[in-house]
């Protein structure tokens, strides 16, 4: 499915996807591994967009889950970049199911 060349040439913006999602939509749009992180990326970036808003909102809970929410967010980001260093095609926990980039 995902061929070997390209992911050797292209765990950088993977990995960068985590980082700065939009980085290998610019620079990798032809590589199929580099835009399946891309689209990691991009969900877990709304989803700290999201959280911090809502929970940013809710008095006194919400200022109490969002440290621990976004801890759970950096967690997931770290899998994300261990993934894309090591060649591998794993969705996020919770949030990898979304395909956002086609």
């Amino acid at each position: 499915m995902y061929d070997s060349t390209d992911i050797e040439s292209n765990k950088g913006m993977a990995i960068l996807a985590y980082i700065l999602f939009f980085i290998p939509l610019i620079a990798a749009k032809d590589s199929k591994f580099a835009m399946y992180h891309a689209n990691q990326g991009l969900t877990l970036f709304l989803c700290v967009v999201i959280v911090n808003v809502v929970l940013g909102i809710i008095p006194f809970i919400g200022w109490i889950l969002l440290p621990l929410v976004n801890l759970a967010l950096l967690v997931l980001a770290i899998l994300g970049i261990v993934a894309a260093a090591q060649g591998q095609v794993k969705p996020l926990p919770i949030i990898g199911a979304y395909t956002l980039i086609k």
